[in-house]
């Protein structure tokens, strides 16, 4: 019933829209034709207006960067630099601020962070092509300056800043061990045991005993406790991260393709140390015909590969299409906008509101996914130690049959 309502609400609005436009298109003052005003502006030297660039503006928002960039007033950004701290053989370490750059637009020390800033103020610089038809210097890169004033693409720089996933991380991880360990001080005075869970306690109780009967449990039989530590860790690792991601400004650090192969590389590790001789007994000769097995060996070895690559795809795939997709319905509303102020006015609180609806969606996303990493994690390594049929930490195993 939500899925009709929800489709038949799209059907409206964009029958609406489609004849509501060339209304407001033609809703212009008369003898301001296309393009008229930007004539009669540069012909009295007005500065040209910036034009928007949607796929730069979401690739800058969900990339990497030295600082949390807020917003931007009357030219000023508004953002929290991060530490630069960066080597070279010929100047040995140096540490900084990355307000020192002002925000790309100077160079401090020796060095220069290209930004669009630093190409606006160095167009002579910042507008030089290689013969591929790439600029010479990659953007949101430090590079050390040569003798002729110029960024150096060939001086050795190795930056170890503070970036802004980095900072985020950090950050989630205090947070992280702040919350359990108080909460780990609460059992230790009895609450949970002698008495009813207290305060926030209360909250993460029943996740805690959802991750060990649902996931642990039901995937890994007997053998559940040893991986209790590392499921939990995994499951509100991704949760602090993927919630703290959908503050306005923050970084979205899960949908980082490192942060994700970092994971995936973990579990991994865990995945083969939990195996036993049944199991690579299985990758290298399969219970199958012997004409069959040639086939089926490659396919299974490449399985132990596309288990933690299927992980790491999932969770990056998904919450950072998510932020994509808030970003490119905001950026609608300011293509309309250079298309036709009235026009804005009228879409814009439909972009908005699919906008927030996104944003409610990415929150129960940040839960689902970090549920889905995790209970594939234990799956498996279930399937790593699974053994023969006498095995007794095969789930499921020893337990009577109900006919």
């Amino acid at each position: 019933m939500l899925v009709r309502s929800v489709k038949s609400l799209l059907v409206a609005v964009f029958s609406l829209s489609l004849l509501v436009s060339p209304l407001l298109l033609s809703a212009q003052p008369e003898g301001d034709k296309p393009g008229e005003g930007v004539h009669q502006a540069e012909a009295h030297g007005a500065k040209e207006e910036k034009k928007l660039d949607p796929a730069k503006t979401i690739i800058e928002h969900v990339s990497d960067g030295h600082e949390f960039h807020f917003a931007e007033i009357n030219g000023h950004g508004i953002s929290i630099p991060l530490p630069i701290i960066l080597y070279s053989p010929e100047k040995g370490f140096t540490s900084f601020m990355s307000s020192e750059f002002h925000h790309g637009a100077e160079a401090h020390e020796g060095y220069v962070w290209v930004t669009d800033h630093w190409r606006e103020h160095n167009k002579e610089l910042g507008e030089l092509k290689g013969a591929d038809g790439k600029y010479v210097y990659a953007n949101e890169k430090i590079y050390a300056l040569g003798a002729d004033g110029k960024p150096d693409v060939n001086a050795k720089v190795y930056d170890f800043s503070i970036t802004r996933n980095a900072a985020q991380v950090i950050l989630s991880v205090i947070l992280l061990i702040l919350i359990m360990t108080n909460i780990a001080r609460k059992y230790k005075k009895g609450y949970g045991h002698t008495s009813a869970p207290k305060g926030f306690q209360n909250a993460v109780e029943p996740v805690i005993t959802f991750v060990r009967d649902d996931v642990a449990k039901a995937n890994l039989g007997h053998s559940y406790e040893k991986y209790m530590p590392l499921l939990l860790t995994i499951f509100f690792f991704i949760l602090i991260n993927n919630l703290i991601g959908l503050v306005p400004g923050s970084a979205n650090v899960t949908g980082n393709i490192a942060f994700t192969a970092i994971l995936g590389i973990i579990a991994f590790i865990v995945i083969l140390f939990s195996s036993n001789k049944h199991f690579w007994g299985h990758i290298f000769n399969p219970p199958v015909p012997l004409g069959v097995k040639p086939i089926l060996i490659p396919v299974e070895i490449m399985g132990i590969f596309t288990k933690p690559f299927a992980l790491i795809i999932r969770l990056f795939a998904n919450m950072i299409s998510g932020h994509v997709i808030i970003l490119a319905f905001i950026c609608l509303i300011f293509i309309f906008g250079a298309m036709n102020t009235v026009l804005a006015y009228g879409t814009s609180p439909f972009f908005i509101a699919m906008a927030v609806f996104i944003y409610v969606i990415e929150i129960l996303v940040a839960f689902l996914q970090a549920y889905i990493f995790c209970n594939l994690t234990a799956v498996f390594i279930g399937q790593a130690f699974e053994g023969g049929h006498d095995h007794d930490d095969v789930p499921g195993h020893g337990d009577p049959v109900v006919v």
